[in-house]
């Protein structure tokens, strides 16, 4: 998709200083931050090794800071070793032992403190019990659990003793399970009997139950929590219950020291082919990047309250909640439920209730939220809170009003922050005690990071507000270590422009004036739902396999709310309902996709026709469709359509 000659229409002249709250305690001043982008631009590599030798604990130090020798497979620190459980947990032991680590509350109310010398012993037991298990460096392990402490404790067990976790979103159906669990060729299952949100048991254990049905004989044993307490089945001879499989295990477990290129987790991200891509990071260069992030745009200070709203199922769950604030000392909460239950006013009474001080959400929460009204948020004393930030896409600027007027009172510096599960942590985002912020606007690279919006020749972008590829013009040490099992399809993916020497962010954007990046949306086939990407080949492909449906397309619709809706054109084998539209057959296919994938990708709009708009050569019309689901007036060139009478059908006007 060509990015060239695009003029932005967004043009937001709001402009926001840090507030003078803010700049009294902030660790970051303008100085110290010119003189870290000035030592990244004199040397990255340089800058680079600085940072990880001043800002984590080597088994056995690094030589070689990056090795560029089989690009794009950069690998960073290739010779040092460490270990990530001890670099979050053992090292806190010394001055924070007694410091609470994590704030849990459940859905229901309950509530928990664990210190960092408890974490640290729960996670050594549970880190034993996997061992007991037979799980050794490198084996796969998933965990499917609700948003709950043990979720952590689980990851951070697999990092202590070099097993790889592929952490699966709770939302996920037993399909989705079941392809993550045959692609890693994972030897255990972590899950529990079920999850509470908004009120209802969520099922976890039936669903586990359902993708191990057939397949999967890679899985060994399954461990399952109690959280709900609900009846489920329990096959012999497979699955142990959490409590049960830790008995008589060591509170202590020496961490096993592993090389900083050694996977620390897969997580899985949708593709605009229709196979989930299994994302690799690695130990050390992914770690780093966790902690800096945290000092640098979230300012973490030993006083903070953190709380981070992502499931551990997302990226933003696993670097900012799960690794960079344990690293870096930090409290953190962690929140079972939903915004909305049992009121409107959860997060916000949690933000009292908790002192939070720093609040990380999605705009799809904070759009959703706002819908509710000035006097829930005005009812709670957020007097504790000094920062704010926004994750999983562009917020738009009203919603960025309504935070800082509303939740901030005018005093929370905002951060906006772009990056992606493949980055593994901020790329572009604004200092709070620095950066002046513009409404919509993630702002700046941060340093040692090289991002650009270039043309198709791979040339940068000068002309202010003008669109084009974001492209990353340097290795940096938390990237995408390859696609799992497919480095092929890495290559394809990230690299397939400008002679592979720039990644390929998959995002169009443009620079203003001040060199601000607004980022304009996506430049292929994937939807950005509640700041998760759904690829549309998958929820094709689901709506393909209902057997009434011989063919669909599927583009993103903008929504108010979660910011794209998924918006679907289906083909059925038998007569097309008058009018494009059956609410009953919609129903039911909306329900068939949620099964097949999740409810996540439900479609919000289907419409009937006798065909899809395509080319003379079979290819689908993807533009036109999004125009038509907009309800804009079509504009572009029809004249290759194979069939240009389907347009009023496309359209619901016949």
């Amino acid at each position: 998709m060509a990015q060239d000659n695009i003029e932005s229409t967004l043009h937001e002249d709001r402009h926001f200083p840090p507030s003078t709250d803010f700049l009294k305690t902030a660790s970051l001043s303008a100085d110290k931050l010119n003189t870290l982008y000035e030592q990244a631009k004199n040397d990255n590599q340089v800058f680079w090794a600085d940072q990880a030798r001043s800002e984590m604990d080597w088994q056995t130090p690094f030589t070689t800071t990056l090795d560029s020798s089989n690009a794009p497979f950069y690998r960073w620190f290739p010779d040092g070793k460490l270990n990530v459980s001890y670099n979050c947990l053992d090292r806190q032991l010394k001055d924070n032992a007694d410091k609470t680590a994590i704030i849990f509350e459940g859905d229901q109310g309950d509530v928990q403190y664990i210190s960092y010398r408890q974490l640290h012993a729960r996670v050594c037991i549970f880190a034993n019990t996997l061992k007991a298990q037979g799980i050794t460096k490198g084996d796969r392990v998933i965990i499917y659990m609700p948003m709950i402490a043990e979720a952590v404790i689980a990851m951070q067990a697999c990092a202590r003793i070099g097993a790889i976790h592929s952490v699966v979103f709770g939302g996920f159906s037993a399909s989705s399970l079941k392809d993550r669990i045959e692609d890693t060729q994972a030897k255990l299952v972590i899950t529990a009997d079920g999850g509470h949100r908004g009120g209802r048991i969520i099922e976890l254990k039936s669903t586990t139950d359902s993708a191990l049905e057939s397949g999967c004989d890679s899985v060994e044993a399954v461990i399952v929590f109690k959280r709900t307490g609900h009846d489920i089945s329990m096959q012999s001879g497979r699955d142990v219950w959490w409590s049960d499989a830790e008995q008589n295990q060591s509170s202590d477990c020496e961490p096993v020291w592993v090389e900083a290129t050694h996977p620390l987790f897969l997580l899985y991200t949708s593709g605009s082919t229709g196979k989930p891509k299994g994302i690799q990071h690695s130990t050390g260069g992914y770690l780093l990047n966790a902690i800096t992030t945290m000092r640098w745009v979230f300012d973490i200070q030993d006083s903070d309250v953190f709380w981070c709203t992502a499931d551990v199922g997302w990226i933003t769950g696993h670097t900012y909640v799960a690794y960079g604030p344990l690293a870096t000392g930090a409290t953190i909460v962690i929140f079972e439920g939903v915004p909305t239950y049992p009121d409107a006013g959860r997060f916000w009474d949690m933000c009292e209730r908790h002192a939070v001080t720093i609040f990380y959400t999605a705009p799809t929460a904070i759009r959703a939220l706002i819908k509710q009204g000035d006097d829930i948020p005005n009812s709670y004393d957020l007097s504790k809170l000094r920062l704010l930030g926004t994750v999983g896409e562009p917020i738009n600027p009203e919603a960025w009003m309504w935070y800082h007027n509303v939740i901030g009172k005018q005093r929370c510096p905002i951060v906006d922050t772009w990056w992606q599960t493949e980055t593994g942590a901020h790329m572009i985002a604004p200092i709070p005690a620095v950066t002046i912020t513009k409404p919509g606007s993630c702002t700046r690279a941060l340093p040692g990071i090289d991002a650009a919006v270039v043309n198709e020749q791979g040339e940068e972008i000068t002309t202010a507000n003008q669109g084009g590829y974001l492209v990353m013009r340097q290795p940096w040490p938390s990237m995408i270590q390859t696609v799992w099992g497919d480095d092929q399809r890495y290559k394809d993916t990230y690299w397939p422009m400008f002679d592979g020497k720039y990644y390929l962010a998959g995002d169009s954007a443009r620079r203003d004036e001040e060199g601000f990046f607004w980022i304009m949306g996506r430049i292929d086939d994937v939807l950005n739902v509640s700041g998760h990407r759904l690829g549309t080949m998958e929820i094709e492909s689901a709506l393909v396999a209902n057997p009434l449906v011989a063919e669909a397309a599927v583009v993103g619709k903008p929504h108010e709310i979660k910011g794209e809706a998924v918006f679907a054109y289906v083909v059925l084998k038998g007569e097309r309902p008058a009018g494009g539209i059956d609410d009953e057959l919609t129903q039911q296919l909306r329900a068939w996709v949620g099964d097949q994938i999740g409810a996540i990708a439900k479609p919000d709009d289907i419409r009937y026709a006798d065909n899809l708009p395509k080319t003379r050569s079979g290819k689908i019309m993807r533009r036109l469709l999004r125009t038509i689901a907009k309800g804009e007036e079509i504009t572009q060139d029809t004249s290759t359509l194979e069939n240009e009478s389907i347009l009023p059908q496309l359209q619901g006007k016949v």
